[in-house]
């Protein structure tokens, strides 16, 4: 009979732990969603630590079940230890999923009190790689207390300082490209040279930039597509930063017509268009003829709006509106070649004989 309740005690010490770690962590979550029930943002990054939450309490609730029932035992050790790693990981998890919450709850405190949308952007691009770089810390320190759990590295450790020296030449070498792609994300994040969301021209492309990490940066373009591109890049090679300084662009519509094209009435429509869409912010307008050469006028129509993608759908609505109104009510203004024929001159009429005979004659 003492031996079945030896042999169950642990089972049901452990048991146990698992059924508080599980009834504490929903005990901490109603606490935390009560807390921030008005901040939806935060509530969801908060609700990806539930799970190592639960798993750091139930591995140190098993451990403590375990050391109470089960200390004497031959299998405690080698159980105990993979518990030890285990709880490693489990702390790791723990740490980079607050570090998500504390990402979400700077951003809305930066948010909230700054107005100047580029700010904003620079905000939330050095925030992100902070909590990457936080992560990767995070990771790292785990591994290293994985190993140092084990004996025999440990021992190691006198030799491997001792050969420092050499280990670090080696794996500078080898990891270079890597160490300078992180440096460059770091100096990107922190120059303000490129942020989230700034409209840039790179590769002979148009994009978005949608993330920016410690190694590489993703433009997404108009298609859904993305460009991944180094670090380095952005360090070493010239591209176009539309939004560095604020995300209003000014953008032209070039439509090649008719020397009798009709320019106030063009300004007029211009501005009945522009009066009707939510596309354009205000601040620019204006119809100019550029160019006069080759039979035909280039009228250009310089429009600013709020970013590029307001911007792209508004030249298209002027281009098109433009083109439907020359077609409606203008159409002498309509782009056409023109030819003019040229006739060779009359040569002049040799004298005739009879005539000159006459003349001799007389």
């Amino acid at each position: 009979m003492d031996e079945l309740v030896n042999a169950l005690a642990p089972v049901v010490g452990v048991a146990a732990a698992l059924i508080a770690a599980v009834l504490l962590a929903a005990i901490l979550r109603r606490i935390a969603v009560r807390a921030l029930r008005k901040v939806p943002a935060i509530q969801g990054a908060s609700r990806r630590a539930l799970n190592p939450v639960r798993l750091v309490l139930a591995i140190v609730g098993a451990r403590i079940a375990l050391a109470v029932t089960a200390a004497d035992t031959d299998w405690f050790g080698p159980v105990d230890y993979a518990l030890v790693l285990a709880l490693i990981g489990a702390v790791a998890w723990l740490v980079a999923s607050l570090l998500l919450v504390f990402e979400a709850v700077a951003l809305r405190k930066f948010g909230r009190d700054t107005v100047d949308h580029g700010r904003m952007r620079r905000l939330k691009t050095q925030i992100m790689l902070a909590r990457r770089v936080g992560v990767a810390l995070v990771i790292t320190f785990a591994l290293a207390s994985v190993l140092l759990t084990i004996p025999e590295v440990r021992a190691l450790g006198a030799g491997i300082l001792a050969s420092a020296g050499l280990i670090s030449i080696v794996a500078g070498l080898a990891v270079q490209s890597s160490l300078a792609n992180v440096f460059a994300g770091v100096q990107l994040a922190f120059t303000d040279a490129l942020r989230i969301d700034d409209t840039v021209f790179v590769e002979e492309q148009l994009g978005t930039v949608e993330e920016i990490t410690m190694t590489y940066v993703v433009v997404k373009v108009w298609d859904d597509r993305r460009i991944i591109l180094p670090s380095t890049y952005f360090t070493t090679t010239p591209f176009e930063n539309w939004t560095r300084s604020r995300s209003e662009l000014l953008g032209t519509v070039d439509l090649d017509l008719d020397w009798r094209v009709p320019i106030d009435s063009m300004r007029a429509h211009l501005a009945a268009i522009l009066a009707e869409t939510t596309l354009w912010d205000g601040r620019t307008s204006t119809l100019q003829i550029t160019q006069a050469t080759d039979g035909m006028v280039r009228a250009r129509v310089l429009v600013s709006a709020v970013d590029n993608d307001a911007l792209w759908d508004l030249k298209c609505l002027i281009r098109e509106s433009m083109v439907v109104f020359l077609q409606t009510h203008h159409r002498e203004a309509l782009p056409r070649q023109r030819w003019e024929a040229v006739h060779p001159p009359q040569a002049l009429e040799a004298p005739q004989p009879a005539a000159l005979g006459s003349s001799q004659h007389k």
